[in-house]
């Protein structure tokens, strides 16, 4: 069954870009300013907020629907190996309302809803945000975001019942105009306060990769990332998390 899930889901992508042109097309006759993106990524491990949910290599697609402002994501986990005994297998549905307050700054507020198929429990989360697209005064282009998170699952039903502030920036270098591909890289600061935890831990992280066009909807970005758990998250006694270098490929699609 699990095999039969990969395949569809590379079939559903592979299906997806190969109508981007007339799905377009039809949206334009409609008049309806709709946009349809998304990804199929596969990493060498699943870390999560510090967490390793998967040793295994896991293949993760996804697809976002946006218009007026508001989106909804479908996002999934899907262990590709069975070398470990983890069962990290995720649905997510992510509803999302963002507004741009003007070209530095938007602000975001939204509701995931987590569903772990595998272990059947789930989990519910209200998330709140603001983003910069550059730096201020110094106008430096490197996007920024905070974003604080509440998990208010509860913990019987596969819930964290806690909160978690993450703040990312990213940046990216073009190193060719014709087609552009760019060099990126990325930072992650997070606080989990007793999400999975008894008590309070910090994760940090990097990621490095290139974005290469595929396509004029298509692109593939190669990245390698490193992950590090602080306090009671690589506590032995409590989430016994540690460091970890992972790769990755995204191949994302716009409609």
């Amino acid at each position: 069954m699990k095999k039969l899930l990969l395949v569809l889901t590379v079939a559903f992508v592979v299906s997806m870009v190969g109508q981007s042109a007339h799905a377009e097309g039809l949206l334009d006759k409609l008049n309806l300013d709709i946009e349809v993106s998304g990804s199929i990524d596969y990493y060498s491990n699943y870390i999560w907020r510090g967490f390793t949910l998967d040793k295994d290599a896991v293949i993760q697609p996804g697809i976002n629907i946006s218009a007026a402002g508001f989106t909804y994501s479908f996002w999934a986990s899907f262990d590709a190996e069975s070398d470990d005994e983890l069962a990290s297998d995720e649905i997510d549905h992510i509803f999302d309302y963002t507004r741009e307050i003007n070209d530095l700054i938007s602000v975001s507020v939204g509701h995931t809803y987590y569903d772990f198929p595998e272990t059947a429990t789930y989990s519910r989360e209200l998330y709140v945000g603001v983003a910069l697209s550059r730096v201020p005064v110094l106008d430096w282009p490197i996007e920024t975001s905070l974003t604080f998170f509440h998990d208010y699952g509860k913990e019987a039903n596969g819930g964290g019942g806690g909160e978690y502030l993450s703040l990312d920036s990213s940046y990216s270098h073009v190193l060719f105009e014709d087609p552009e591909i760019t060099m990126d890289f990325a930072t992650h600061f997070g606080f989990n306060n007793e999400i999975f935890l008894t008590g309070e831990g910090f994760d940090t992280g990097v990621s490095f990769g290139f974005t290469i066009p595929l396509t004029d909807n298509l692109t593939i970005s190669p990245t390698v990332n490193y992950s590090a758990p602080h306090g009671d998250l690589e506590d032995p006694a409590d989430g016994a998390q540690e460091d970890r270098v992972y790769a990755g490929v995204s191949l994302a699609y716009s409609l």
